[in-house]
């Protein structure tokens, strides 16, 4: 039986722009009402314009700003969506960052930043958000975005493969902890769907060794999100959704 999304309350991370935006705005197409999420004041005004084309699909959409990586935010982001919508259906943990390093030249720095938002931020989120939905008596849903450098390794991306890896990890262990509260919890793979800022040479390259031989859409991964939040029989659940990249084993 599918789960009607109908006046569901969505949250999505990072969904002023690019693949986070899509997510958002798949949802906002099955008629859920929105948080729309960012962290940096450039995409302020992205962020506005995602509310605004959520409210032109006939549903209701709200802004908050925070670091995931900071469990104070996470706490003021998670009372703020109760504030507004007294309850959470479904949380996409779609914000993270995405950098090509060396593994013998990344600092501490570094590792800790693409840790703390790729990693722990899904952690503290997923913490908060079954809080809440556990109080609220909310048979929730939890998707992360995952990435294939966490299921095969990337060696020109190794905190980002790494926390990825952990990410995949997060989703299995959270879907067994979660399942007696009937909150769920799945992951989706994305393939290459938009070039990274500054990575369209490599993304390119990468499309070029997909077996279906052609980039993805970000809205295939809001249809893969809205699938997984829809399917009460879905948890624990890794879903590619990558042309066959994970298949050929494709290396960045």
């Amino acid at each position: 039986m599918s789960v009607d999304l109908e006046k569901k309350v969505v949250f999505v991370t990072g969904s002023a722009r690019r693949v986070g935006r899509a997510i958002a705005l798949t949802f906002a197409e099955q008629g859920a009402n929105l948080v729309i999420h960012h962290v940096s004041p450039s995409s302020a005004e992205p962020a506005r314009t995602a509310v605004e084309e959520a409210k032109a699909r006939g549903v209701d959409a709200v802004i908050i700003t925070g670091d995931q990586g900071n469990p104070d935010h996470v706490e003021r982001m998670m009372m703020e969506i109760r504030g507004y919508y007294g309850r959470l259906d479904v949380l996409v943990n779609s914000a993270g960052l995405f950098r090509r390093a060396d593994f013998l030249e990344i600092d501490l720095k570094d590792w800790q930043r693409v840790m703390d938002v790729n990693l722990t931020g899904p952690f503290l989120l997923t913490q908060s958000a079954a809080r809440l939905m556990i109080e609220t008596e909310r048979e929730g849903v939890i998707i992360n975005i995952g990435d294939n450098g966490g299921l095969n390794g990337w060696v020109s991306y190794p905190h980002h493969s790494i926390s990825k890896a952990g990410v995949v990890m997060l989703t299995r262990v959270s879907a067994l902890a979660l399942a007696e509260h009937h909150i769920r919890v799945n992951c989706v793979v994305p393939g290459p769907v938009l070039a990274p800022p500054g990575e369209e040479e490599t993304f390119e390259r990468l499309v070029k060794t997909l077996p279906l031989g052609h980039a993805g859409d970000p809205e295939h991964v809001g249809q893969a999100c809205v699938f997984l939040a829809q399917n009460e029989f879905a948890t624990g659940t890794v879903m590619r959704v990558d042309g066959g990249e994970g298949a050929a084993g494709a290396e960045l």
